[in-house]
């Protein structure tokens, strides 16, 4: 499995690029508007981006979601959940708690953890080559790596209810990577 973190010093932003180096297939979480660091990634490893996905809308900076899947042909995913008002605007396939994407032996499982926005989506990886239970979680700022993300900021902002305690316990059993 290739997984392989980009990070924006200036935005502060992780993007990750995760591969099957069997069925030469890659996925993008959470990308930025250069798409040329992905692309590359991708060539170097001999992989086809056939995936792009976000953890949240973003307001902190502008994602390449659809540019990246525009360039690629690949399939964009985002999150189902949250509500009407939480909904992206632009025709993807939508994932919800429990929905999984799977590239050769990989599984990327869908996580609904609302809180940092009402539709925030976290990603558990699972390399069935080797484990079968996730070895990552990509949480897109729902968790930090030694820290805690603002998981209750919305209760004030969106009107959720306690959702500080209401991450899912199946997470427990994962974590952020920390390249």
């Amino acid at each position: 499995m290739l997984l392989e973190r980009i990070y924006d010093e200036d935005l502060a932003q992780a993007s990750f690029v995760i591969g099957c180096q069997a069925k030469k297939e890659a996925i993008v979480v959470d990308p930025r508007r250069d798409l040329d660091v992905y692309v590359k990634i991708a060539e170097k490893n001999g992989m086809k981006i056939v995936g792009v996905t976000e953890t949240h809308l973003h307001a902190d900076f502008l994602s390449g979601t659809r540019e990246l899947a525009s360039a690629t042909g690949a399939t964009m995913y985002v999150s189902g959940e949250g509500g009407q008002d939480w909904q992206y605007e632009f025709d993807a396939t939508r994932l919800y708690d429990g929905s999984e994407i799977k590239l050769g032996n990989i599984t990327i499982t869908a996580v609904h953890t609302p809180g940092h926005t009402p539709e925030h989506l976290s990603y558990l990886v699972t390399d069935g080559a080797f484990a079968d239970d996730p070895g990552y979680m990509l949480t897109g700022d729902f968790v930090f790596s030694g820290d805690l993300g603002r998981p209750d900021l919305l209760d004030e902002a969106a009107g959720g209810i306690d959702t500080a305690s209401r991450v899912p316990s199946r997470c427990s059993r994962a974590f952020e990577t920390s390249f």
